[in-house]
């Protein structure tokens, strides 16, 4: 099995453990920006101890990159943090399962998205199978015990928001690790993660100051549990950076949709929450899209 496809699952599960402490927090002492604080702040010293140990260890010191690697890296940056934040405001106003079925429009959009910036290609019958997602995904926009059927809502306003700021910083993620001047792929991973994460940090700390006066102190004081959202995120990150340097990123998503059954265990394990026959079918059409962009590939 390559590596990608290994590199794929395994940030799902990181993942689907990370969103699950965020939304636990958010529901608790953190407000959402808290909450989204929590994952860069606390993944910040792990990735720049990770990264400065691995330049050490490989001897070859610091790689170079182009300029165009910042633009990348900070406009990325800036999408995942506000991508996070929809992410956990969503998760306050739907089941947990079903809110990263939203998330996973990511997918077709990132092969919108890395068209346009990368000139990344998907072929038609890989993109039909992601389109199978796409309609699951308008089906749970309807909502739980909604007496009709609805496209238009708040729910499903911030999972496709979230969806494509995803999109966007997956595929500006690649083109940050395409401009490092290595071909060892973690390498490029751990480089530009650690640049994209203290970048993540500093702009939410500034923002917090500003708008949510004592919500850092907040953070810090919810450790015990926000420090495992940050390592969580970080294992996630290493992961997807890693599998962005060999993939094309819609494939990466793509496979990483796997995270929809990790969640959907999480959901009944955790919170307690059970889906609607409708929220049943979306899934499973997202599922059987996964599963079809796996084989086509």
């Amino acid at each position: 099995m390559p590596a990608w496809i290994l590199l794929s699952v395994a940030a799902a599960a990181f993942q689907t453990l990370r969103f699950l402490l965020q939304k636990r927090l958010s529901m608790g002492p953190l407000s959402t920006g808290g909450a989204t604080f929590a994952r860069f702040g606390y993944s910040m010293p792990f990735i720049l101890v990770l990264a400065a140990g691995y330049v050490w260890y490989q001897g070859a010191g610091f790689p170079e990159f182009t300029p165009l690697f910042w633009v990348y890296a900070l406009s990325g940056g800036a999408a995942q943090i506000v991508a996070t934040w929809c992410m956990v405001a969503l998760f306050a106003a739907r089941n947990f399962a079903v809110g990263i079925a939203f998330k996973k429009t990511e997918v077709v959009q990132t092969a919108l998205v890395g068209l346009v910036i990368l000139g990344d290609r998907i072929g038609a019958a890989g993109l039909a199978a992601m389109l199978v997602g796409l309609v699951g995904v308008l089906i749970l926009s309807g909502g739980a015990g909604a007496a009709r059927w609805r496209v238009i809502n708040r729910a499903a306003g911030l999972g496709l928001l979230a969806g494509a700021l995803f999109a966007v910083s997956a595929v500006t993620y690649r083109g940050a690790t395409l401009q490092i001047a290595s071909d060892d792929a973690l390498m490029r991973a751990v480089v530009t993660l650690a640049a994209v994460v203290a970048a993540q940090a500093i702009a939410m700390v500034l923002w917090l100051r500003w708008r949510e006066p004592g919500q850092i102190g907040r953070v810090f004081a919810a450790r015990r549990v926000a420090v495992w959202i940050g390592l969580a995120g970080l294992g996630g990150s290493l992961c997807l950076f890693t599998a962005f340097t060999l993939q094309n990123a819609a494939y990466v998503f793509a496979v990483g949709q796997v995270e929809l059954i990790f969640s959907m265990i999480a959901s009944r394990a955790v919170f307690g929450e059970r889906m609607t026959p409708r929220e049943g079918v979306g899934i499973a059409l997202v599922t059987a899209s996964i599963i079809a962009v796996g084989l086509l590939r």
